[in-house]
């Protein structure tokens, strides 16, 4: 089997051209090569967009995805699996618009080089829920700021000098972090810093008016490497590709945007599930609080079970019935929307969790569960007790087993150091003393995340504090 190279790959296809670059990518991950990387060579396909990505890594660690895309030139194969309109789909595509890559904290020159680039008009992103977030820490003298808007301040300055605070050279913002008006906290985070590093009025203005930063909202399940399968898949495509990845067929790129952008990435025209809107709250709130909330609720629950992945966690007996009670009689009475359409979605969500073809680990999804639990799962749970006067029992439970998974360091260490280091104090305090509820009752007071103190809420700290009694009797039956 011959490794994966651009020589071995074009036996069967044109030779690739190198094409402009337009689109800056931070994000190595798999789902924006899976999401914004396959439309972005539907367009080159499609219509003359003729644009190549140039993708920057936003953690200074030297990860193995990077390194296999420096090793496969920016190559890798999509594969999509799942079931639509009734047809299964089971297709295998080389995605081939990722032409350059940049590790800022090794090549911070060459990063800034970007900002003196004439093609390149669009930035996209997906630096997790916490990503966009400002560091006081941060010094624009910094070989590399370390927080994604202070990157990007400090390559936006240097293309607002280059070309001397010309309005037409101002870029296009399309962040897909999963919060609420991305686009604008993108913006205001930049302007944030502009302020703080002192850059100047005239710096600022030009942010704000020659820069287009939308608010948008990304759905696509994206389960990674297929790592049961990887081998076989391999043998049939004839090279080793170490960055495959497996995506659903189903998705949706919502985005607030003026119709400049709207006709500079026509993804809509070319039969892509992509919608320009005034109004992203009614794709947002459903697809955060029903799918993402359902996963994030997984992850400890599903480690409770011993299980591994989405798909084992909800057809499972116990698991399944808890995901579909937690959906339907819990998250569902909290939304605004007619009760019909959103029986609908739900019920598309879990057939899309039973993909048969999709591995989605729950480790996986595990990456900074507190903040996702915030987002994601907390307003349903609030609201749920504002309007029914009662505990969703659902909810509480989650919260519970999330509690309990932040005793295991082993099974955390892909979260935020101060969550970290909050969990394992409490959790070695409760070694030294055993008493849960004063365990339940910091966390409920953890205001530092969870945005307000919910030891007010009646009952919470009591049941909680059952729950996490039940999850140690367990465990110590076990041991």
């Amino acid at each position: 089997m011959n490794p994966l190279d651009r020589s071995v790959l074009f036996k069967t296809s044109p030779p690739a051209r190198r094409v402009p670059e337009r689109v800056l990518q931070f994000g190595t991950g798999n789902f924006l090569r899976a999401f914004a990387d396959r439309m972005i060579d539907d367009l080159n396909e499609k219509t003359d967009f003729d644009g190549s990505v140039v993708l920057v890594k936003t953690t200074p660690s030297r990860s193995e995805i990077f390194q296999n895309l420096k090793n496969q030139e920016g190559l890798f194969h999509l594969l999509t699996r799942g079931v639509e309109k009734g047809r299964v789909v089971h297709e295998n595509k080389l995605v081939t618009c990722v032409q350059r890559l940049i590790h800022p904290w090794l090549e911070f020159d060459n990063y800034l080089k970007l900002a003196e680039s004439p093609t390149l008009k669009f930035v996209i992103s997906n630096t997790t829920e916490v990503g966009i977030s400002f560091d006081e820490k941060d010094s624009f003298s910094d070989w590399s700021a370390t927080s994604f808007p202070g990157k990007l301040t400090q390559l936006l300055y240097r293309r607002f000098q280059h070309f001397e605070g010309d309005l037409t050279k101002g870029w296009q913002f399309l962040p897909c972090e999963l919060i609420e008006e991305n686009g604008q906290q993108l913006e205001n985070c930049i302007l944030r810093y502009a302020r703080y590093w002192q850059l100047g009025k005239g710096f600022e203005e030009w942010i704000q008016s020659a820069n287009t930063f939308c608010n948008t909202l990304v759905d696509q399940i994206v389960s990674g490497f297929p790592k049961l399968e990887g081998p076989e898949i391999q043998r049939e495509l004839g090279f080793i590709d170490r960055l495959m990845v497996v995506a659903e067929p189903y998705h949706l790129w919502a985005i607030e945007a003026t119709d400049e952008v709207k006709e500079a990435l026509p993804f809509d025209k070319i039969g892509l599930n992509v919608h320009f809107t005034n109004d992203l709250s009614p794709f947002r709130i459903r697809k955060v609080r029903i799918l993402n909330g359902a996963h994030t609720a997984m992850v400890p629950l599903g480690y409770l079970a011993g299980l591994e992945t989405v798909r084992e966690t909800v057809e499972h007996p116990q698991t399944g019935a808890f995901v579909r009670r937690l959906i339907f009689e819990e998250i569902l009475p909290t939304l605004d929307f007619p009760e019909k359409e959103l029986e609908k979605y739900a019920n598309e969500v879990l057939d899309r969790f039973r993909n048969p073809f999709l591995q989605h680990r729950l480790f996986d999804i595990s990456l900074h569960s507190i903040s996702k639990f915030k987002i994601r799962l907390l307003p349903s749970l609030l609201e749920y007790v504002r309007r029914r006067k009662a505990l969703p029992e659902c909810l509480v439970y989650a919260l519970g087993a999330l509690i309990n998974f932040y005793k295991n360091e082993k099974k955390i260490s892909r979260e935020e150091p101060r969550h970290l280091a909050f969990f394992k104090k409490i959790w070695s305090e409760y070694d030294a003393d055993r008493d849960a509820r004063q365990l339940v009752e910091k966390v409920l007071k953890y205001s530092a995340d969870w945005g307000t103190e919910l030891s007010g809420i009646p009952g919470l700290s009591e049941r909680l504090t059952e729950h996490l009694e039940k999850f140690s009797a367990k465990e110590a039956k076990e041991r």
